[in-house]
């Protein structure tokens, strides 16, 4: 009897191994998005995060800067950290908290030196997360 004691525990735990009925957790990932990936499209999944990063610029006698990105549905994507910078730049990580599609949207503006003038263009930055 203790022969097959020893052998039906190993047996067991092979079974659930390779059959799918033990769990295994699949880390969670985290995407980095910067200026370029403006209009890009994101898969992601539950318990991931999503890091924005966007950097602003100074052109001449002007200075480019970003809003602090925002998500259009905080019940599919919720931020945990945004802010900017003083050289116009921004930032935020969102935590994907269910399935659905949200989108992170910012926007870039002008702000001029003393004596001088923007042209009236507002630049959108957007990217579309698809989360199952």
């Amino acid at each position: 009897m203790k022969a097959v004691r020893c052998l039906v525990a190993p047996l067991a735990a092979a079974m659930v191994l390779t059959t799918g009925y033990g769990s295994v957790a699949v880390p969670a990932k985290r995407v980095t998005l910067t200026n370029p990936d403006s209009g890009r499209s994101v898969e992601a999944s539950v318990g991931d995060s999503i890091e924005v990063r966007l950097t602003g610029y100074r052109d001449g006698v002007r200075v480019y800067t970003w809003d602090v990105p925002q998500p259009s549905d905080s019940a599919v994507l919720r931020r945990t950290a945004g802010g900017t910078t003083p050289s116009g730049g921004a930032s935020a990580v969102f935590h994907v908290q269910r399935s659905g599609v949200a989108r992170i949207n910012v926007v870039r503006k002008c702000h001029p030196d003393p004596g001088h003038i923007c042209p009236l263009i507002i630049v959108p930055w957007k990217a579309t997360i698809g989360v199952k």
